[in-house]
């Protein structure tokens, strides 16, 4: 069974979400109509933006679930899809990603174009030449 179609199919019928390619690359991710709230990656596995403010206020709760991964410094967490129950983690968690995304500039420092999600951020980008693009 695939959780995280299943997941994308109940949260694509959200009014304030849009589906979109992901700034990662993940073929599928929800937005809203000025920044990125969740994509999937593969089957199992989605992540949700939830800013830093908002991941500092739920931190109890999200360290108490064996579902959601915390990267330290990022504002995205890891919601792994394995039941019904996680999927009704993650809407909650959109959910609040929408409610903290309304707090949120976009563009400014904990805004999803500029904190990368827990896939991107685990590469290791290599410095750019002076003067080369």
């Amino acid at each position: 069974m695939n959780t995280a179609r299943h997941a994308s199919e109940r949260l694509m019928s959200w009014p304030s979400l849009i589906a979109d390619r992901a700034h990662c690359g993940a073929e599928l991710g929800l937005r809203t109509t000025t920044q990125e709230i969740v994509h999937f990656h593969g089957e199992h596995e989605a992540d949700v933006h939830l800013t830093r403010a908002m991941i500092a206020k739920l931190r109890p709760a999200l360290l108490g679930s064996t579902a959601v991964r915390l990267r330290a410094g990022s504002g995205w967490v890891t919601v792994r899809l394995d039941m019904q129950s996680d999927i009704d983690l993650l809407a909650t968690l959109v959910s609040a990603a929408l409610q903290a995304s309304t707090a949120t500039l976009p563009g400014g420092p904990d805004s999803a174009a500029t904190d990368v999600c827990t896939r991107e951020s685990r590469r290791v980008v290599a410095p750019r030449a002076v003067g080369r693009p």
